[in-house]
């Protein structure tokens, strides 16, 4: 076993295939098409590193672990995220593996590279691989912190139908739904339609055009969000790995062909992720996002049956009406505090030829 570090990703192993397929069972925000889309979006000196431990008594260096990080400023890294991840963790082996001799030889590679401070965020309080690393960190000198970032609700389905799922919803919003598409069907008439897998990229200019009509603006991270559809669209198998095998959903609400509610959402492993939704203001009166939505829980519901329904990030009030629990995310702040014991010697033996230093493909300076 030993550490490891890449600076690109034609440097990683197709053998950490397994590892993200492993973890996207949990997250979107944990496959490779999302984490190889985020290093589009550095900025300034920003470097990507990927802090990996390899089994190097494996056929081709199986990888059981990764940790996906940047380098922001001195010797400060901070998670390989964007502003809109919403979940983050540590890519970790199953638990056949010795997941603490894992964590042990990660941070001794951590140690021995000049990190200064770990900005882990956003993670959830009983993610165990996070625990675990934490602890590990702390044995080997760096003081931890937790802090709140923000407040995240999701939908338990439960083998319900999308019928049982609305009638445990306010009977506010039911009513409002109905009868705002009758409003909007008698005086304009509507058409609403999903986009799936390949032809969601081709659609984006529909969502791009609602979003600038919008309360929000103009999208500022385009060539971003078309990166991730991108990636997340594509049906065709891929030779570096994860495709994305269809996860997009894209539903527009039309008016007379006219865009007037787009909603972006991601379906992977029975879970779906409500990931951007906009409207046009002027059509505010006939809640066209809430018609929107009620249409895409009806298809993820029992089209896709998946099994949770994850609305990310935020505490609004009309995300209550329509998910059900609500989780927390934090942040973990990790900062040197002394060095561990024997570092002189471990710092020896890693510029030795045979060193994990060498193992780096990059030399971090």
């Amino acid at each position: 076993m030993k550490f490891a570090c890449y600076a690109d990703w034609d440097q990683l192993s197709d053998r950490a295939n397994a590892l993200f397929a492993q973890a996207e069972k949990h997250s979107l925000f944990y496959s490779r098409p999302w984490f190889q889309n985020l290093t589009r979006a550095l900025e300034g000196d920003e470097t990507m590193l990927l802090a990996c431990v390899v089994d190097s008594l494996e056929p081709e260096n199986k990888v059981l672990a990764i940790l996906p990080l940047i380098r922001s400023g001195g010797n400060n890294f901070v998670s390989l995220k964007h502003r809109y991840t919403t979940h983050y963790s540590l890519l970790l082996a199953d638990p056949e593996h010795d997941q603490e001799q894992i964590l042990t030889c990660l941070v001794q590679g951590l140690s021995l590279l000049p990190v200064d401070s770990l900005l882990l965020e956003p993670v959830a309080d009983n993610d165990n691989g996070i625990v675990g690393l934490q602890r590990t960190l702390e044995s080997a000198g760096y003081r931890c912190e937790r802090y709140f970032r923000f407040y995240n609700w999701i939908y338990r389905v439960q083998g319900q139908s999308f019928k049982d799922y609305m009638a445990g919803r306010p009977a506010r919003l039911r009513n409002t739904i109905s009868r705002k598409r009758r409003k909007l069907d008698r005086e304009h008439g509507y058409q609403i339609r999903l986009y799936t897998g390949d032809e969601v990229p081709a659609a984006m200019p529909d969502y791009y055009a609602v979003y600038t009509a919008s309360w929000k603006a103009n999208e500022q991270y385009t060539n971003f969000l078309d990166g991730i559809v991108e990636g997340f669209s594509n049906t065709k198998s891929s030779a570096r790995g994860s495709s994305g095998q269809g996860w997009s959903r894209l539903a527009v609400l039309y008016v007379k062909g006219q865009p007037i509610a787009a909603q972006l959402w991601f379906v992977l492993d029975a879970k779906a992720s409500i990931f951007r939704l906009a409207y046009d203001e002027a059509w505010k009166q006939y809640s066209p996002g809430s018609i929107l939505t009620s249409f895409l829980m009806e298809y993820v519901i029992d089209t896709d049956q998946v099994d949770e329904i994850d609305f990310l990030t935020g505490n609004d009030r009309y995300k209550q009406d329509w998910m059900s629990e609500r989780r927390e995310r934090f942040a973990l702040s990790c900062v040197t505090r002394v060095k561990p014991a024997g570092w002189v010697e471990q710092l020896v033996e890693l510029l030795s030829p045979v060193g994990i230093m060498r193992k780096c493909k990059r030399k971090i300076k």
